[in-house]
């Protein structure tokens, strides 16, 4: 395996330095993002010119001069929102990943699958993570039925006909209604196999899920992986739970938030899950996520780059 970055890990950083930052460590591959979720205004790639074909000889001569190979193109965002101007502007960035990436040379686009509205409409995305009153519980698979699986199957078949070799990469991500084993196979049955999983094992952690579960059931559709950890208090857990309706950004009160590689779970959690990614036929880019609010972008990149190179190294030794 070989560990990337993901460019918005590091917003204070232009793209120049970034490739910089990289270089000097080390690490020789970069996801660039250009979706409709991340930081702002964003340093690394701008919508508005990225199709230019003098942008694009820019950042092929900039990736040539640091020595970094572009692992993948990131959409993050709601595709399916349920506000027209903002499903417009994030299955717009989407194409343009896409666009870029086919240009690139590069055949991995990592996004989310979107989360619309139930059959009532609104504005507002529902997450189907429930079925526990008659209001709900065929919310997801109206969303499956009406949203996410046609729209999934379309992109599949245009992928097929425009950009052969090219797999987009869903992120399990809770809000969201494609989040988990169950909600994937429900999906992947309805696409071929140009729609696959960016695994991101933070997201199981705190829900109680076993990653190397995840890998056991989807491995061979794995087409992509990120390296964040989670950070959960059991003292918090027990009074709270792990749902809650602020943002796991205040580590001091949160029951569980992000953190970089290894300091939520130890190496060897680590080194079962990279044997299991392995073993499934994943070998690629483990791209650091930074998340972590404890720590500014280049201090908490530089830990998980720090807790990646002792699991490799754990590995490496048998």
């Amino acid at each position: 395996m070989r560990i990337g970055v993901y460019s918005d890990s590091l917003p204070k950083l232009s793209r120049r330095e970034l490739f910089r930052w990289c270089a000097e460590r080390g690490v020789t591959d970069v996801e660039l993002g250009v979706g409709a979720w991340g930081p702002w205004p964003r340093p690394h790639l701008d919508i508005e010119t990225i199709g230019e074909a003098a942008e694009r000889d820019r950042l092929a001569g900039e990736l040539r001069e640091f020595g970094i190979s572009l692992s993948a193109v990131n959409a993050a965002g709601n595709l399916l929102h349920p506000d027209p101007e903002k499903r417009k502007d994030a299955q717009r960035r989407f194409w343009a990943a896409i666009d870029l990436a086919t240009a690139m040379d590069v055949n991995r686009v990592i996004t989310m699958s979107g989360c619309p509205a139930g059959a009532a409409g609104g504005t507002l995305g529902v997450f189907p993570c429930w079925a526990t009153s008659a209001d709900d519980e065929r919310l997801f698979d109206w969303q499956m039925a009406n949203e996410v699986g046609p729209f999934w199957r379309a992109v599949s078949d245009r992928l097929e006909k425009e950009a052969p070799g090219m797999m987009v990469c869903l992120e399990l991500h809770p809000g969201v209604t494609i989040f988990s084993t169950a909600s994937f196979e429900a999906l992947a049955g309805q696409v071929g196999r140009n729609v696959g999983l960016n695994l991101d094992p933070s997201h199981f952690w705190w829900q109680g899920i076993d990653p190397v579960t995840v890998v056991e059931a989807l491995g061979d559709r794995i087409g992509f992986s990120h390296g964040k950890d989670t950070l959960l208090y059991p003292e918090r857990i027990r009074k709270q739970g792990v749902l809650h309706y602020a943002p796991p950004t205040e580590p001091d009160k949160a029951p569980w938030h992000f953190a970089s590689v290894g300091e939520g779970h130890d190496t060897e959690i680590w080194v079962s899950l990279f044997r299991a990614m392995q073993k499934a036929g994943y070998d690629g880019v483990v791209s650091i996520e930074h998340e972590d609010p404890r720590y500014e972008g280049e201090e908490g990149t530089a830990r998980s780059l720090k807790g990646l190179r002792q699991i490799l190294q754990r590995m490496d030794r048998g």
